[in-house]
């Protein structure tokens, strides 16, 4: 039996796809150019990373109509090294983080897409606004005068587990909080169409409760490189 290659993998994944509508973002993070190249090459435009100087280091050396995604944990002082380019911040975990971004777009004269990262998961380690904080920002003041980011929606990262159905519930919360934004009045700055959750793990039990997007990075390119 021939060996997987990256090719024959999207190819699966996407016809595994429950909602044939959902982008898939390919995780490349330590992944050489090359193997990238063969997935762009297989037709996939967009890559997330979550290191930055990765992150800047793949978008000078690739293709330029790639839609390059931040989707690690972000630091404040790293973000001026991709605010020229990056297509979507899916890891916005802080009011003060979104206030940089803002003050880099403004810059560099862009308005920079963001995702807001939703605490969801029961294990501490991940990062993320609650319900409450994140529902008083939009209705506060502070947001409308932030011109300079653009408010694409929600990400979430469900618990670690084996256990679906809590997985599921988790997206399902996450979801629900969705569309609940969405039934707000809100400021021109959010547009509230992407929900970005599901990885190589959990991306069909993802897509099944309403993910627009799907971070998957080894059912795509293999097992990760760590160095």
């Amino acid at each position: 039996m021939e060996k997987p290659t990256i090719t024959t993998n999207i190819s699966a994944i996407t016809r595994s796809f429950v909602n044939p509508a959902c982008r898939l973002v390919a995780v490349s993070k330590t992944k050489p150019s090359s193997a990238i190249k063969e997935a762009y090459d297989a037709g996939v435009r967009d890559f997330g990373e979550n290191k930055v100087q990765e992150l800047t280091e793949k978008a000078e050396a690739l293709p330029t109509d790639i839609h390059w995604h931040m989707i690690g944990h972000l630091q404040r002082n790293k973000v001026k090294y991709i605010a020229p380019f990056v297509h979507l911040i899916h890891s916005v975990d802080s009011l003060r983080l979104l206030k940089q971004i803002n003050k880099e777009g403004q810059k560099v004269d862009r308005v920079i897409p963001c995702l807001l990262q939703v605490h969801i998961a029961t294990e501490e380690s991940k990062y993320g606004w609650d319900e409450e904080e994140l529902t008083a920002f939009l209705n506060g003041d502070e947001i409308k005068e932030m011109q300079n980011i653009r408010i694409m929606g929600l990400m979430g990262m469900a618990t670690n587990t084996e256990n679906t159905e809590k997985i599921r519930s988790e997206f399902r919360g996450l979801k629900a909080l969705f569309e609940q934004l969405k039934s707000m009045d809100l400021p021109d700055q959010v547009q509230m169409s992407e929900l970005s959750m599901g990885m190589s793990g959990d991306y069909r039990i993802a897509q099944e409760e309403g993910s627009t997007m799907v971070r998957i990075g080894s059912a795509v390119f293999g097992e990760r490189n760590y160095h």
